[in-house]
């Protein structure tokens, strides 16, 4: 199976990326990019998109960054992951952009920078870094 289709495919088993609305834009070797509106119920209480959904699409646009780097008989899972919210997430929707730090057959270390687009426009609102676990 190519690396596409194989994350696209684990991606698609991911309900909770489902139930967010949240939608896989690009796969390349270490690098992930995933999007999701900033609905109006996924607000915060002032109105800005909820951290929650930040750390949740730049969770898994690090965790499948870590997937293209991993052999085809395993999954990955989050071990340990890091927010740095920087910024209001205000506008249309989310941009999670997930790469890999450092490989490795026990350990994948990941980050990803989360971005909040308002009339074309990116802010960027979170930084995630962690580390993965083959499984």
């Amino acid at each position: 199976m190519d690396l596409e289709t194989r994350i696209r495919a684990s991606f698609g088993r991911q309900s909770m990326m489902q139930t967010l609305g949240a939608r896989l834009i690009s796969v390349a070797p270490g690098a992930v990019t995933i999007e999701a509106a900033i609905r109006p119920d996924l607000h915060q209480q002032l109105g800005y998109a909820h951290a929650a959904l930040a750390f949740a699409i730049g969770d898994s646009a690090a965790g499948y960054s870590a997937l293209t780097v991993t052999p085809e008989d395993k999954e990955i899972v989050t071990s340990e992951m890091k927010i740095h919210l920087l910024a209001p997430a205000v506008g249309d929707r989310l941009i999670a952009r997930g790469r890999v730090i450092r490989p490795g057959r026990r350990l994948v270390i990941v980050s990803a920078d989360v971005y909040a687009v308002k009339d074309g426009r990116e802010t960027h609102a979170a930084l995630l870094t962690g580390t993965t676990v083959p499984v």
